[in-house]
């Protein structure tokens, strides 16, 4: 029986998570090999230079480890160093961006798409150059979001410095008049609930992990990849520069998984 080899996917931390269970969902035969990188949490804040050689470290992290295909599951790296690292490495690639910023596309009604991201990410101006390429006429609004991060990473979902976080950065989106709010941080589908309240059910919110997926899955079955049942159960692997427990405790409240081995892994 040939060796199933995994889908390898990033994130700054815990937010990878969200695309490891859009993978359980839409690509429940595939091994996965996740990688935390919650020894340098937040993303949002450094340079475009320390991204890129973080980024780069991962991949060759991953690709060591035998992975087929690489998510990148961080939407500041997906806008920064995505473009480079698919130069660099023959393994194919997929990132956030693309996939979230067509999905909004297609649901906005008055084509007026909000995004709230990390500073990095709205610096960058992925999502409004993928969508005006896309769609010309449509006005895209962002806003950086710093305190959303660690408040997650603390696992702080539900409380009053959540919820005032929240609400002054929405404040503007709202006045623009904002039919669609691309979450454009991995780790913000975890406050989609508060968002939502926050903005009213006529505001679509569009999660890229999960048109990511699914453009990962065609790719994978056009490239002759996808796993198909052979008998062997997925395995799935989680690594971290981090602290582990931290990342194990994330999993439970997250995923509602008990990961019961996280290892850690120095990026030197």
């Amino acid at each position: 029986m040939k060796t199933v080899r995994a889908v390898g996917l990033f994130d700054s931390g815990v937010g990878g998570l969200t695309v490891v269970n859009e993978i359980y969902r839409a690509l429940p035969l595939e091994s996965t090999i996740c990688f935390g990188d919650s020894a340098h949490v937040p993303y949002g804040s450094r340079s475009a230079e320390e991204l890129i050689y973080l980024a780069d470290k991962i991949v060759s992290f991953l690709i060591n480890q035998g992975v087929k295909y690489i998510i990148f599951a961080c939407n500041t790296n997906s806008s920064l160093s995505l473009p480079i690292l698919q130069k660099r490495y023959p393994i194919p690639m997929i990132g956030l961006v693309q996939p979230g910023a067509k999905w909004a596309l297609q649901v906005s009604r008055n084509r007026r798409v909000g995004v709230i991201a990390t500073e990095a990410t709205v610096q960058s101006a992925s999502y409004e150059r993928a969508i005006k390429a896309m769609d010309a006429n449509a006005l895209v609004f962002s806003q950086a979001a710093p305190k959303l991060v660690p408040l997650i990473e603390a696992g702080k979902i539900d409380t009053t410095e959540t919820r005032m976080a929240i609400n002054e950065y929405l404040t503007s989106l709202k006045k623009n008049g904002i039919d669609t709010l691309i979450l454009g941080c991995s780790h913000y589908p975890f406050l989609s609930k508060i968002i939502s309240e926050e903005l009213g059910p006529e505001v679509v919110l569009v999660d890229p992990a999960q048109a990511t997926v699914l453009e990962a899955k065609a790719d994978l079955a056009a490239r002759g990849l996808l796993n198909y049942f052979n008998g062997q159960k997925p395995q799935h692997q989680f690594y971290v520069s981090g602290d582990p427990k931290s990342f194990q405790a994330g999993a439970r409240i997250f995923l509602g998984e008990s990961l019961t081995r996280v290892v850690k892994v120095e990026l030197l």
